[in-house]
C-alpha cells in the first residue's frame, strides 16, 4: 500500500468521487479494510482529503479549535441546510457566542416542554390517519413540525403545516444528495428563509423565536435579519430530521420484536434502545473540516488548510469501539453511558466549545418517547420494502415505513 509522504497515512490512489458516490455510506469503511488502518489519504472532487474514524480521531478532530468549516464540505450540502455565517461555519468566540443562544434555548427544562408539544401532535396526527396507510416518515415529520413550532411560540395551521412540513422534509432530503434533488432543497431553504424572517419580526415577546431575534453576538451587536432566520431554521429544521431516527427506531422494533414489552413497560430500556438507533442510523455519513495550522498528531503530519473527513458511521460502527458492532444490541447502553467520542452520529466533542450538535439531548429525549409510543402503539405493517439503500444520503427504508394505525 503506498504512502502519502507528506502525512505519512497508507494512500487509496486515483480519484475516488466516484466511488464515494457508489459506496456511499460504506465507503470510509471500504477504504479502512483496504488499508488495514483507521485513516487514509485519496482525492475527492480532484483534491486530497485525509479519510479517518474512531474516537483518538473524533478527539482530535472535534477538540482543541484545530480544525474549521471553511471549505470543508461542498457548497450543495451547505447551502440546503447551514448556509453563509450560521452556527457551523463560525470558529472561535464567535462560534462560541452563537452556540451558547442553542444551548440556553435547548436547557433541561425546554426540552421537556419540547416533548409534551411534539407527544400533543404525535396524537393528533395518529388519530388522522386511523385505519389508513400512512408513512411514518410524513407522519412523524409533520408531528415534529408541529411540536417545535407551537414550542419555539409560533403554532401553525393546518394549512401552514403542510407547507412548512413538507418543506423541512425536502431540505432534509436534498441535502446529501446532486443535481434535482439537491436544487429543490435549496429552493425550498430560501422559501422557508422568507417565512422564518416574517416570523421573527412579529414574534410574541418571551418565545424562542422571540429569544432567536433578540440574539446579539459577541461584538454586541443584534443579529441581522437574514442569519436570525437561518439560525431560526437551525432549531426547526434538525428537529423535523428526528423523523428519520424514528423511521429507523420502528423498523427496529420491527424487525425485533423481542424487545417491544421491555421497551413499553421501563424508561431505561426505552433510552437504551434509542441510542442504539441512534449508533446503527444511516444518519449523517461524515463531516468534514480543514487544519486550522500547522501541526502533528499520532505521528501524521497535517499542514494549514489541509482537508479531513471524519466518517461518523464508521465511527459508529467501529469494531475497536463497539462488540460485534453491526449486531443491533441496545443492552449495551443499558448499563452505561456512552463515550462522547465514540458514539457520533451528530457529532463528537463538547457541546459547550466545539460543534457537536447542541440538539443532541433534545434528539435522545424525543427519540425515546417516540419509542415508548411505537411500543405501546396498536398498528398493522403491511408488506413493504424495508431495504435501505446506502448510497442514499440520507438513507432511509425504500418505503418510507408503512404502517396502519388503529
Amino acid at each position: 500500500m503506498p504512502e502519502d509522504r507528506r502525512s505519512a497515512l497508507p494512500v487509496l490512489p486515483i480519484d475516488r468521487t466516484l466511488e464515494f458516490l457508489v459506496r456511499g455510506y460504506a465507503f470510509g469503511q471500504h477504504g479502512f479494510d483496504a488499508v488495514g488502518r483507521d485513516a487514509f489519504t485519496t482525492r475527492l472532487m480532484g483534491k486530497r482529503v485525509t479519510f479517518a474514524r474512531g474516537s483518538g480521531w473524533v478527539r482530535f478532530f472535534y477538540e482543541g479549535d484545530r480544525f474549521t468549516r471553511d471549505r470543508a464540505m461542498p457548497r450543495s450540502v451547505k447551502h440546503s441546510l447551514q448556509d453563509e455565517g450560521s452556527v457551523q461555519t463560525l470558529a472561535g468566540d464567535e462560534h462560541r457566542n452563537r452556540k451558547a443562544l442553542f444551548i440556553d434555548v435547548l436547557d433541561a427544562s425546554a426540552r421537556i416542554d419540547l416533548d409534551r408539544h411534539v407527544a400533543e401532535a404525535w396524537r393528533k396526527e395518529w388519530a388522522a390517519a386511523s385505519g389508513n396507510r400512512v408513512s411514518l416518515l410524513e407522519l412523524a415529520g409533520r408531528a415534529l413540525t408541529a411540536g417545535v413550532c407551537t414550542w419555539a411560540g409560533i403554532p401553525l395551521s393546518d394549512r401552514d403545516l403542510d407547507r412548512r412540513a413538507s418543506e423541512f422534509a425536502g431540505m432534509i432530503d436534498g441535502a446529501g444528495s446532486f443535481g434535482p434533488r439537491n436544487l429543490r432543497g435549496r429552493a425550498l431553504r430560501l422559501r422557508t428563509e422568507a417565512w422564518a424572517r416574517q416570523v421573527l419580526r412579529d414574534a410574541p415577546p418571551e418565545t424562542i423565536a422571540a429569544r432567536v431575534a433578540g440574539h446579539r453576538d459577541a461584538d454586541g451587536q443584534l443579529l441581522d435579519e437574514r442569519t436570525a432566520a437561518v439560525e431560526f431554521l437551525n432549531l426547526l429544521r434538525p428537529t423535523v430530521a428526528i423523523a428519520r431516527f424514528i423511521v429507523f427506531a420502528a423498523l427496529a422494533l420491527h424487525l425485533h420484536p423481542e424487545w417491544r414489552s421491555h421497551v413499553a413497560e421501563h424508561e431505561e430500556t426505552r433510552l437504551a434502545f434509542a441510542q442504539e438507533v441512534r449508533r446503527t442510523t444511516p444518519f449523517f455519513p461524515v463531516v468534514g473540516g480543514t487544519a486550522a495550522r500547522d501541526m502533528e498528531w499520532d505521528g501524521v503530519r497535517f499542514t494549514r488548510g489541509d482537508w479531513v473527513i471524519l466518517d461518523l458511521f464508521a465511527t459508529n460502527r467501529d469494531p475497536q469501539l463497539w462488540t460485534d458492532p453491526c449486531t443491533f444490541a441496545p443492552a449495551r447502553f443499558m448499563s452505561s453511558e456512552p463515550h462522547h467520542n465514540a458514539l457520533v452520529p451528530q457529532g463528537g466533542g463538547f457541546y459547550e466549545d466545539g460543534h457537536r450538535c447542541p440538539g443532541e439531548p433534545a434528539t435522545v429525549d424525543l427519540l425515546a418517547s417516540a419509542v415508548g409510543r411505537l411500543a405501546t402503539a396498536e398498528y398493522t405493517v403491511p408488506r413493504q420494502d424495508f431495504r435501505v439503500d446506502l448510497r442514499r444520503f440520507p438513507a432511509q427504508p425504500e418505503d418510507g415505513f408503512v404502517l396502519i394505525p388503529a
